[in-house]
């Protein structure tokens, strides 16, 4: 195989465990794991994962990394919540994307077995869970990033959390 060939190859991930959120349905759930501060839940880890989870429970916070298993299609410009123009969707956090996948950063409460109890989660309950990596300040915090077109636009008290937009976006990828 080539060097181009292995890079177009099919990509295979399998789930490792599943989210549990109080949010049923993606109306109404919070757009940003920042709005869903003390928004209780857990991750069930598969039991043959678990003792991938030695040593985790020293973190305080920790990256969750999903399959946006609702989504369906994706487009590649879409109107974010905190905009009301149109952005390219690898300059969102837009949930219909070419690959599905998620990241939220959650606080780590503790650990029972193989389930983590999180709170400021903001997926769907029942999301698939392809990975998780420990929030290390020192690493992931970047003093000197900008926030693109989201600069001073973020204003925390308007679309907090999700609308009629996940639901109308996938009716509209059906008929198309």
């Amino acid at each position: 195989m080539t060097k181009d060939e292995s890079a177009h190859a099919a990509v295979t991930y399998r789930p490792i465990g599943v989210i549990h959120s109080p949010y049923t349905e993606r109306h109404g759930m919070p757009i940003q794991a920042s709005f869903a501060e003390g928004a209780a839940g857990t991750v069930e880890v598969q039991s043959e994962y678990a003792a991938g989870l030695q040593d985790l429970q020293g973190f305080s916070h920790i990256v969750l990394i999903y399959h946006f298993h609702l989504s369906k299609g994706y487009a590649l410009r879409v109107q974010p919540f905190l905009e009301d123009s149109e952005h390219g969707v690898f300059a969102t956090r837009a949930p219909r994307r070419p690959n599905p996948i998620g990241i939220s950063v959650v606080r780590l409460e503790r650990v029972e077995g193989y389930v983590l109890h999180v709170s400021g989660v903001d997926v769907v309950d029942g999301t698939p869970l392809l990975d998780i990596k420990p929030y290390v300040p020192r690493f992931d915090d970047r003093s000197d990033a900008r926030s693109g077109w989201l600069e001073g636009r973020i204003d925390v008290q308007r679309a907090q959390s999700a609308d009629q937009r996940f639901s109308e976006q996938d009716q509209a990828c059906e008929t198309s």
